[in-house]
Parts: C-alpha cells; structure tokens; sequence
C-alpha cells in the first residue's frame, strides 16, 4: 500500500502549526512546510515559524533552508523549487517510515507540489527588464491590469502588488502566446506514490479574525521594526523584497512613509485579506476535509487524529 501524506489546509492563524505537532507526535510524523517566506532565515518575527523546541522535538523541512539575501535581491525561490525540494523530503520521509505532514498557507506551493508544474517557457531577463521599467513608468498597478487583459483569470488569483508573480504570469503569456491558466492545463507531473488526506481548517471568522489581529500586534510588539531594519542594512532595501505581510509595513514605517500605528493596523487589514485570498484558493483543493475550528482546539484534534488513524 502507498503511504499516506497527511496535507494540512488553512488561513493564517488558524492553527496549523499546533495541528501539525500533535499529529506528528500522534503518529511519527516529519512535517514539511508550505510557506514561502519560512525558507529563509533571518526572517522570524514576521513569519511565525514553529519555535526552535518545536524544531528540535519534531523534524520539520524547508524552513530555513536558504540565505535571505536571496529574497532581500528579490531572486525568489519558486513553485518549481519548492515542488522540488518538497518532494526530495518527503521520499526521505517516507523511507523511514515515518508520516510525511505538509502544512503551510502558500497555496501555489502546494499546487506544485502536489500537481506539478506545466513545462513553462525559460525566464527571459529582457522581458523582465521591460516589464519593470513599464511598471516604474506606468505606475504600481499596470502590471495588474496588462495580466487582466492577458489573462483574467491570472489576474484574479494574484494579488496586485505580487510583482514577481505577476511578471512571471506575463511573461509566460507573450513567450508561449497563451494564458497563463491554459498553460496549466498541459504538461504537469503530478504527485504519485502516495494516500494523499487533506485537512482544512475554516474557524469562525470572527475569531480568527480576532486571532490575526493579535498576532499582527505581536509581530510588532516582539520587534519586527527592529527585525527588518537588521534586514536592510546587512542585504539591502530592495522594494521588491518586502512585499511579505508585515515586512511591508514595517519597512514604510522605517522610510517616514507611515507611523507605527498605522502600520499596525495596515498589517492587520492585509492578514485579514490574506486569509479571505487563502480560503477562496484552497475551496478549489479536491477532497478535503474540512473541519469547523482551529488547530490548537482539542476536539478538532481529535477529530483530526481520528482522520489520520482511519486512512493509516
């Protein structure tokens, strides 16, 4: 029998990490992170990486696992990296026979790595060059309304000021003379060789809103100003760097652009927009189970454990 992988859906501050630990622990399990900023490191009071006992006590994979100085150039790890490196973990953890969790809130990455990735035209820096001096001139939402014209339905998953994505979904779009989406269609590897079980979280929203208000006055409370000045002056102020929730902020508020206050509460409205981003993304995951509460409640995980027990 193929062994099972337990995949874990979710909004930010659902409590994914929490449900993620007790299953590894209910079960000998490795847990592989589905997040696009934990990769580096440097980078902790902004992402609300698992402690380092957590580390110690569970093995986890893909967290901190490359230089920030390539995410302060902006030269991003991709969905394809990740796919990649993702699944290198997960056969090891399956050869120890141990329970290979994936959990995290980035759903392209999750969308690589368990559909594969259509064979996409190679990067073109020329296109690349242009389609940033276009944005420059143009103004910081051009490049959203050419992908619109482009590819609507692109447009609509990616968010506005993602620049990175979205040069990428237009430069596949004039390299391949398609859209981006119908690029999908075709020529993907999908995942084979295991049971895959999702498992959703979808809390109340008003308590998780709660929830990511808090944690927002956390992020700064514990010194993500401080984090991300350390940030600029040893890698460099690149804009492009800090499009990541709460890194942003912090940084307009290092530039005089805005007050901490206001920062606070502009990092709150973009988690409470990444959460509803998030839950629309993963409605479109087959197959899930989705259960009505939050990860560190002890009834869903139960219910969460009772789920792994009957596909193990």
């Amino acid at each position: 029998m193929e062994p099972l992988l337990v995949v874990l859906l979710g909004p930010t501050g659902s409590g994914k990490t929490a449900l993620s630990l007790t299953l590894a622990r209910g079960h000998s399990g490795e847990i592989v992170s589905c997040d696009s900023v934990a990769v580096y490191r440097d980078m902790e009071v902004g992402t609300a990486k698992p402690s380092p006992a957590e580390r110690h006590e569970i093995p986890h994979h893909l967290i901190d696992v490359l230089p920030p100085a390539l995410f302060m150039t902006a030269q991003f790890m991709t969905a394809g990296d990740y796919a990649r490196l993702a699944r290198e973990a997960l056969a090891g953890i399956a050869a120890r026979r141990h329970l290979p969790i994936v959990t995290g809130g980035t759903g392209l990455y999750l969308r690589a790595l368990l559909d594969g990735l259509f064979a996409g035209p190679q990067r073109s820096e020329e296109i690349r060059a242009r389609l940033r001096r276009s944005a420059e001139h143009h103004g910081p939402t051009w490049l959203h309304r050419f992908l619109r014209r482009l590819d609507p339905i692109s447009a609509e998953r990616i968010h506005a000021n993602d620049q990175p994505k979205l040069i990428r979904a237009i430069e596949v779009c004039l390299a391949a003379r398609q859209p981006l989406t119908d690029a999908w269609k075709s020529g993907r590897d999908p995942l084979t060789g295991y049971r895959i079980l999702r498992i959703g979280l979808d809390p109340p929203r008003p308590q998780l809103y709660a929830r990511i208000e808090a944690r927002a006055d956390e992020m700064f409370a514990a010194g993500l100003i401080d984090e991300t000045r350390g940030l600029i002056e040893k890698y460099g102020d690149a804009p492009r760097a800090f499009d990541s929730l709460g890194y942003r902020q912090a940084r307009a508020v290092l530039h005089g652009e805005t007050t901490e206050a206001d920062g606070i509460a502009a990092t709150r409205q973009a988690h409470r927009n990444y959460a509803k981003r998030q839950l629309t993304w993963f409605r479109r995951e087959p197959e899930v189970h989705w259960l009505r509460g939050f990860g560190d409640d002890p009834s869903i995980a139960s219910q969460a454990l009772a789920l792994v027990q009957e596909n193990l």
